[in-house]
């Protein structure tokens, strides 16, 4: 995201001064990073985002919870709905947010403290009615995703988010983001989305399924340490023969890195890539080929230190 804007949007009873916007201005230090504190009335707070968004045309637009919410309807953006609170005047309302709340971080206006009252509840409720107004269109399909915590207690809509979008992830995580979930779950899908910006082309890294797992089908050693480092600079797929084994084992260990980047094929000959490593020998391939397990690449501490001489080539 090198020179461009992106807002982040945060939730209920938070600010601008959160530790998700520091986790965003830390890893995208290229980028401009900004993260409004947003009134507490709905109406007040989605004019100011939409006032911005004109203003800043921001290339991103994060959201989490209350804020995912807000950024679902931000339209004509790039942009990520974490743990997005639909029906948070429902939220509010069964997990005890009414009444007199404090803010969870700082804010501009010193203000610590606000008060949630019936009126309040139904504003939320009637601006969540602003949502998914035009979902159905293509190019917003392809320009929102939605992020959900497999271990969230407050949020659950991940149902009716694929209701009306096709790019929903689980990831594993809770409701608020940590530095764990945020690295593997969020950090990968922003590359996605600058990728598709800036129309970039990264070298291709087909990833054979067999060498992802022990004996005891536990994650191999170094494996998603090599994983995390291969994904900063290649365009990293995973292939396996079956579907039904595979693709819980990929969801559950490599997650988010998986989505979408899954081949099912018995003919690896045929795939067009950069490099493919596999225990196989691979004697016909149009890729480089990376046989794990042999003298060269033993393990993937091997693999590794293969792909950081190349330097992202």
């Amino acid at each position: 995201m090198e020179g461009k804007t992106v807002m982040y949007v945060h939730g209920f009873g938070s600010s601008g001064q959160s530790g998700t916007v520091h986790r965003l201005r830390t890893v995208l230090p290229s980028a401009r990073v900004i993260a409004p504190d947003l009134p507490i009335h709905p109406d007040e707070a989605l004019s100011l985002l939409r006032k911005i968004c004109a203003e800043e045309k921001p290339s991103l637009i994060v959201g989490t919870s209350m804020g995912g919410m807000y950024t679902e309807m931000l339209r004509g953006f790039d942009r990520i709905c974490i743990n997005p609170a639909f029906g948070i005047a429902d939220t509010m309302q069964s997990h005890g947010l009414t009444g007199k709340q404090q803010f969870f971080s700082p804010r501009q206006d010193g203000v610590q403290e606000f008060y949630v009252d019936k009126p309040l509840v139904k504003e939320y409720r009637q601006i969540s009615e602003g949502n998914f107004l035009g979902a159905d269109d293509a190019d917003e399909q392809q320009r929102v995703f939605g992020l959900f915590g497999d271990q969230d207690p407050l949020v659950h809509t991940y149902d009716l988010f694929c209701q009306h979008y096709t790019q929903a992830i689980r990831f594993h995580g809770e409701h608020r983001m940590d530095d764990h979930s945020f690295m593997h779950a969020v950090l990968p899908v922003i590359r996605w989305i600058d990728d598709r910006q800036e129309q970039r082309q990264r070298p291709i890294i087909y990833i054979g399924a067999e060498t992802l797992s022990d004996s005891y089908h536990n994650p191999a050693s170094s494996m998603m340490k090599a994983v995390r480092r291969l994904i900063e600079h290649y365009q990293v797929y995973f292939v396996a023969e079956e579907e039904q084994d595979t693709a819980p084992w990929l969801a559950e260990h490599i997650n988010v890195p998986a989505w979408h980047h899954t081949v099912y094929t018995w003919r690896r000959d045929l795939l067009y890539g950069d490099y493919l490593i596999s225990r196989r020998k691979e004697t016909d391939t149009m890729a480089t080929h990376l046989q794990f397990g042999s003298d060269t690449f033993k393990s993937w501490d091997d693999i590794i230190e293969y792909f950081d001489r190349l330097g992202g080539q």
